[in-house]
């Protein structure tokens, strides 16, 4: 297990945007953190009201965002239009290409959210947009799968393979997964904190774990976490 302190994160303060993240991106090149397996982003993006980004491309990557707090507003060259909100988690295929745009839908609360990249297994597929809502109910105390290569338990279906899943622990709920020996493990904790095998996390902290055969999560102090089983391979 390698941990991935939140401070030492790559940071970006542009007023409107404060923005950390877990592998290089844009001004922040960090050559012993670019990816692990496919898993190539994880933004944790404040964006003030009424601000966002505007309308830029995308290709052959798969892109999940994950809203904590606020209100995320997405359109894109599809047509799809959207505002997502905590408990809702989007995936778009950019495939063979597309356009879109984020703003915080909102004219005086901030948008906490997360936004991740894995490196899909296939390019130049028509580009694809889904999003589903998981209750607090069905993350309490547990993993939910959030998204996976074929749409198990209701997933978003990504085109690699590798399974997201979400929980909130708090006091004594725990939960553990199996991780099989050919894979990679990455845990994110999106806010609170709880220990893993042990060890103490916080919030924005992460952990990349290779070899370990399980990925267990316990003493939760109101804590969301992201757990991504991956390939080993990118």
């Amino acid at each position: 297990m390698i941990l991935r302190p939140a401070a030492e994160r790559g940071h970006a303060n542009h007023g409107w945007l404060d923005s950390w993240h877990s592998f290089s991106f844009a001004d922040y090149d960090d050559p012993r953190h670019v990816h692990f397996g496919p898993l190539r982003v994880i933004n944790e993006d404040r964006v003030s009201a009424g601000r966002g980004f505007g309308t830029h491309g995308h290709a052959d990557m798969e892109i999940i965002s994950y809203v904590l707090e606020g209100a995320l507003e997405h359109k894109d060259s599809m047509g799809t239009g959207s505002v997502i909100r905590p408990g809702d988690v989007q995936r778009m295929s950019a495939g063979s290409g597309v356009r879109h745009s984020e703003f915080n839908h909102s004219r005086k609360d901030l948008v906490h959210f997360l936004q991740i990249w894995i490196i899909p297994d296939v390019r130049g597929i028509p580009p694809e947009y889904e999003q589903r809502s998981y209750a607090d109910a069905d993350k309490r105390g547990r993993l939910r799968l959030v998204a996976s290569a074929n749409g198990a338990e209701e997933s978003l279906r990504i085109h690699q393979d590798a399974r997201l899943y979400a929980g909130l622990f708090n006091g004594k709920e725990q939960s553990q997964l199996a991780l099989a020996a050919e894979r990679l493990g990455y845990v994110h904790v999106a806010r609170g904190a709880l220990e893993l095998n042990g060890r103490a996390l916080r919030a924005g902290d992460g952990a990349m774990l290779r070899g370990e055969p399980i990925i267990g999560l316990a003493n939760g102090q109101d804590a969301e976490v992201l757990v991504f089983d991956l390939p080993a391979a990118s």
